[in-house]
């Protein structure tokens, strides 16, 4: 049974991650978050320690170490700024960090946290869930037999969100990365895993709540368009009342991977635990990618326009 730590404990996804640490049959052992109303951890651990500030966290769990029970392990749910303080804080405290995407926000956080990783012996794990969803899977090995054919994809999210996203941490590009990091790298990561690494990455639009654009991939040409407006839904979302739309073609064929997000984060735990899970080398090009998105200058609706963007903007 390995010892677990939780930072970030009250937000969305934190609940996640508890259910993981119980499923895997580990133990959360203390908890920290700003947030004071934590009544969802007594359905998982009611007897975890819980800390409003991380100083006090700091000093409990150095306490721990030296009486000879140290953390393994620290989950990391904070707001995506905070991830390498929390992750620097994890390996100088004797823990492996599991933190959530992304890992970080800007590439050269990575090339940092790796050397205080050779320092402590300690490693960093990264949550890329969808590397274990069944059709994810699935389509990997189709795509490996095909050989070096050059596939075209059409990949779509829009997520939207009210006027409190704006507002919050996640508005703001300096604590969050923009949208295609926040919302995107999921997406990012998915199909340079399945399509290899980049070699042409162009920005048609960039905005706080839309963008768009295309990656000539190793084995593929992608056209993406990542949005949180509820315009820009298709007919086929709205008319069923949904607020989210996913979508991924290749080659003209729909690949479904609505469903099966459910215990996708036990099964991240699982292969983490067995010293199998995804680290710093795994989330690189996805971090580069989504950096380079970022601070690229959109260059319009030339070239390979994705199709939703074509008809908001054309």
């Amino acid at each position: 049974m390995k010892r677990f730590a939780l930072i970030g404990s009250a937000g969305y996804i934190a609940d996640r991650h508890m259910k993981a640490i119980k499923e895997t049959g580990n133990v959360l052992i203390c908890a920290s978050d700003h947030f004071d109303v934590m009544g969802r951890i007594d359905s998982y651990f009611p007897d975890a320690d819980f800390f409003l500030e991380i100083e006090n966290l700091d000093k409990y769990m150095d306490d721990l170490r030296r009486d000879g029970n140290p953390i393994d392990y620290v989950s990391i749910c904070t707001p995506n700024y905070m991830h390498p303080s929390h992750i620097r804080f994890a390996l100088r405290n004797g823990a492996n960090a599991i933190c959530e995407k992304p890992l970080v926000i800007y590439p050269g956080d990575m090339r940092i946290i790796k050397d205080i990783e050779a320092e402590t012996g300690r490693r960093v794990f990264t949550v890329l869930q969808l590397r274990y969803h069944p059709a994810i899977l699935a389509l990997k090995k189709e795509m490996e037999a095909s050989g070096s054919k050059i596939h075209e994809i059409d990949l779509s999210y829009i997520t939207t969100r009210g006027k409190w996203y704006s507002k919050s941490w996640k508005g703001d590009i300096s604590k969050s990365g923009g949208i295609a990091t926040n919302i995107g790298i999921h997406f990012f990561d998915m199909i340079t895993w399945i399509f290899g690494g980049v070699k042409e990455n162009i920005v048609h639009f960039y905005g706080p709540d839309k963008a768009a654009g295309f990656l000539q991939l190793e084995n593929a040409r992608v056209r993406w368009f990542l949005s949180l407006d509820y315009n820009d839904l298709p007919p086929q979302a709205t008319t069923k009342g949904m607020r989210t739309y996913r979508s991924i073609t290749v080659d003209g064929r729909e690949i479904e991977f609505s469903g099966g997000f459910t215990d996708l984060h036990t099964v991240t735990y699982q292969n983490i635990l067995d010293g199998n899970g995804f680290g710093i080398d795994d989330a690189r090009e996805s971090i580069e990618l989504t950096d380079f998105v970022r601070n690229a200058k959109p260059v319009g609706l030339v070239g390979d326009v994705h199709p939703l963007l074509r008809q908001k903007e054309g």
